[in-house]
């Protein structure tokens, strides 16, 4: 039956979550707007950074008025005054900088990808498993209010059986920025694909099969990935990312009663509507944000989830973030990308999709 109105979000306040002392480990740009989205939207303390170059972690501590600015990712992870690190390094030592504080005894919030690859990422889960620590990628998306509503809509079956989802990520990049660096793990996929790739995966699971296409760049990255995928039951989904301009990365969720039309930046902040094939429509509305908005609600969530004795984020289990590594392994298997310090692709043990696409097709 259509219902009359949208369920009502169940994130509650951030502020009312109880306080965790957070390290900083990457004092990069996203660490910048977690901690400016913490700072001001909840009572989590961050009390340390650390960085590889001890100038970098005393400016952003000066920055941010931080207790303490460390020259290491090791001194951080010994830092007795930490409960939980935020894991903000590059892709490419995203698993080493995990495993180093949960070798340490501490928490971890990974900013997204978990690992370069689901090997990475399913070695992240066992060895937090392992030693009894809080783990969780950080898709600040499925935090967000906005998704918990979709949440609800999904899991009532409103939109019927679903049989379609689109979802697209395009930006334009500066020259010098990381994103064009090989040695960096560089490329769209683990910076905007990995959110229409966790939003299809989030919603239709793992794909029975895979069919990828991609176009390389003069830098030596990947410049852009299109891929199609069918699931299950029937159910189909199509994805692009790329870095060449800003696109309105919109996403749509199709059901055999009703289409869920996310607006762009679908992954932010922001309004969505359910239509219904006679013309009726029911819009959520928020005001549009950024990461100043919103990542202050998984930092919450996992306070909230460490004080009540949770290993994971509901939101996001590491189950999740692995079968959207599985995914982008299998996108870049077949458009022959291999990431610095992997080795044979073909080698690792991961879920394999099957195409008809050759291997290395660009």
């Amino acid at each position: 039956m259509r219902p009359a109105l949208l369920p009502q979000s169940r994130v509650p306040e951030s502020r009312d979550a109880p306080a965790f002392r957070w390290g900083i480990m990457g004092p990069g740009w996203i660490a910048e707007r977690f901690t400016e989205s913490v700072q001001a939207h909840t009572g989590q303390v961050i009390t340390a950074v650390g960085s590889r170059s001890l100038s970098r972690s005393k400016a952003f501590a000066e920055a941010f008025n931080i207790p303490a600015a460390y020259g290491s990712y090791e001194e951080l992870a010994a830092a007795p005054d930490v409960d939980i690190i935020y894991v903000c390094t590059p892709h490419t030592v995203h698993h080493a900088s995990a495993v180093l504080a949960i070798d340490a005894g501490k928490h971890v919030l990974i900013e997204k990808p978990l690992g370069l690859n689901a090997r990475e990422a399913k070695d992240i889960a066992a060895r937090a498993g392992a030693a009894g620590v809080f783990a969780a990628e950080a898709m600040w998306t499925f935090f967000l209010p906005k998704f918990d509503v979709i949440r609800q809509l999904l899991e009532a079956g409103t939109l019927g059986t679903i049989t379609t989802v689109v979802a697209e990520y395009g930006e334009h990049f500066d020259p010098a920025h990381r994103i064009f660096n090989p040695e960096l793990a560089g490329g769209p996929l683990l910076d905007l694909g990995t959110y229409p790739l966790a939003l299809v995966t989030e919603v239709l699971g793992s794909p029975l099969r895979l069919h990828a296409l991609g176009q390389p760049h003069m830098t030596g990255v990947n410049a852009q990935l299109s891929a199609i995928m069918s699931f299950d039951g029937g159910a189909q989904a199509t994805v692009n990312t790329h870095l060449h301009n800003f696109t309105p990365t919109a996403a749509t969720i199709v059901g055999t009663l009703a289409t869920l039309v996310i607006e762009g930046p679908f992954n932010m902040p922001g309004a969505f509507e359910v239509r219904f094939p006679e013309g009726h429509r029911l819009r959520y509305n928020e005001a549009r944000g950024g990461h100043f908005e919103g990542l202050h609600y998984e930092a919450a969530a996992v306070a909230r989830t460490i004080a009540e004795g949770g290993l994971q984020a509901g939101q996001r289990m590491l189950a999740d973030s692995i079968r959207t590594l599985e995914v982008a392994d299998g996108i870049r298997r077949q458009v022959g990308i291999v990431f610095p310090g992997e080795g044979d692709m073909t080698a690792q043990p991961t879920r394999s999709f099957s195409s008809t696409f050759p291997e290395g097709t660009s």
